[in-house]
């Protein structure tokens, strides 16, 4: 059963793996609000996810033990499994999706565990993981599912209650929702008090429409890139945790999100990946409204695929107004590029990329594009920039 007392031995059973996360005060992510990152995405394995797993092999018979664990997972829960079973001595089997990133399949495998990977999303994992369970005998470690993995998850919470003590709300990202149902649990049995804000991406909303509809409900697909929140149906028990314990679920973009990556790593020189970044996006986003409050948000995890990190970067970019792209008709003659150049440079932009072309038949025969890309300061500045080529005769496309 999840009580608070489970929770408290949690922490106990968590003392000396995992690390207690720093809080980071962050005053230029939300103006008009006193905020702070809880920083799971510095834990060990990279993930809040190892609290969960590992409090639950601690539970685990002689004999579970002895037949070995299995699980499926996005990326993060598969770490946090492998290194509970290396650290307990026990045999683990993973099922990953085929399209999690290779990093978090190659440090799934350097903990010692067994890899299988099973074609689809977190959900056909799922499915496979439960069949070599039933040929096996392997005990499955659910990822979000199960009670003693949400009172591990559960821990998090009671750090916030001693390093935050006057708290107003957390906000925390849901998936199938262990992390948030550990952590709205235990915040609201100890300090009723508290708003507890869920975040998922607007790709895979499974728990927000479940809750806003009084029921579970699976989702047809799922598309985003917070790959660790993707999933298409919520647990049945974290369900009723959400719906009890929850304040409020919002959702945020992909193009929110990769604002968020960017503003983390830039304003705080830290690294989430997208699932760690959820929270921050909805409150850069003003999906929640904190004004004069004292918050958190949880940076779920750091696992980000550094192949795709540079796509991310430049979504953000683009996001935040750091980035435009402009085209512009000009007539074929002397003087045009460098008027254009001249402008851009006396307002502090930075042209990075020009592509010069011909135009296309059906234009003025002297006529031309000019496609540019620059760095800019923010929307204002890119509007700044606009004008001062309108007003100086260009026309932009």
């Amino acid at each position: 059963m999840l009580t608070i007392d489970n929770v408290y031995r949690a922490s106990n059973a968590l003392k000396g793996v995992v690390r207690k996360t720093d809080v980071i005060y962050a005053p230029k992510l939300c103006g008009g609000a006193e905020l702070y990152l809880k920083t799971e995405n510095l834990q060990t394995t990279g993930s809040f996810k190892v609290r969960g797993a590992y409090y639950k092999m601690t539970k685990l018979t002689d004999e579970e033990k002895a037949r070995g664990v299995i699980a499926c997972s996005a990326g993060n829960h598969a770490q946090g499994v492998a290194l509970a079973a290396k650290k307990n001595g026990i045999k683990s089997v993973i099922c990953l999706p085929d399209g999690a990133p290779i990093s978090k399949v190659e440090a799934t495998k350097s903990y010692g565990a067994e890899v299988c990977l099973v074609e689809g999303v977190y959900d056909d994992a799922y499915k496979r993981a439960l069949e070599l369970r039933d040929e096996k005998g392997y005990t499955f470690i659910h990822p979000f599912n199960d009670e003693d993995v949400i009172a591990g998850q559960g821990t998090i919470a009671l750090e916030l209650i001693e390093q935050l003590p006057d708290l107003d709300a957390v906000i925390v990202p849901i998936g199938g929702g262990g992390l948030i149902s550990g952590i709205a649990y235990t915040i609201k049995t100890v300090n009723p008090r508290v708003k507890v804000y869920g975040v998922q991406a607007s790709g895979a909303p499974s728990m927000k429409n479940s809750v806003a509809d009084g029921q579970i409900e699976e989702l047809a697909s799922v598309s985003t890139i917070a790959d660790g929140i993707a999933v298409k149906k919520p647990g049945d028990i974290t369900y009723e945790l959400c719906q009890k314990y929850v304040d409020e679920i919002v959702t945020v973009t992909d193009d929110e999100i990769s604002a968020a990556i960017l503003a983390l790593m830039e304003q705080h020189k830290l690294v989430t990946e997208g699932a760690g970044a959820v929270a921050v996006a909805a409150v850069m986003f003003n999906k929640i409204n904190i004004q004069g409050k004292k918050a958190v948000c949880v940076l779920s995890g750091g696992n980000i695929d550094v192949t795709i990190l540079s796509r991310v970067i430049k979504r953000g970019l683009l996001m935040s107004g750091r980035s435009c792209q402009l085209m512009i008709e000009l007539m074929d003659k002397p003087g045009q590029l460098k008027n254009v150049s001249r402008i851009i440079a006396d307002l502090g932009g930075n042209v990075t990329s020009v592509h010069h072309e011909r135009a296309n038949e059906g234009s003025d025969v002297n006529g031309c594009y000019l496609r540019i890309i620059l760095e800019t300061r923010n929307f204002a500045h890119i509007e700044e920039i606009k004008k001062a080529l309108t007003d100086f005769g260009f026309k932009l496309l």
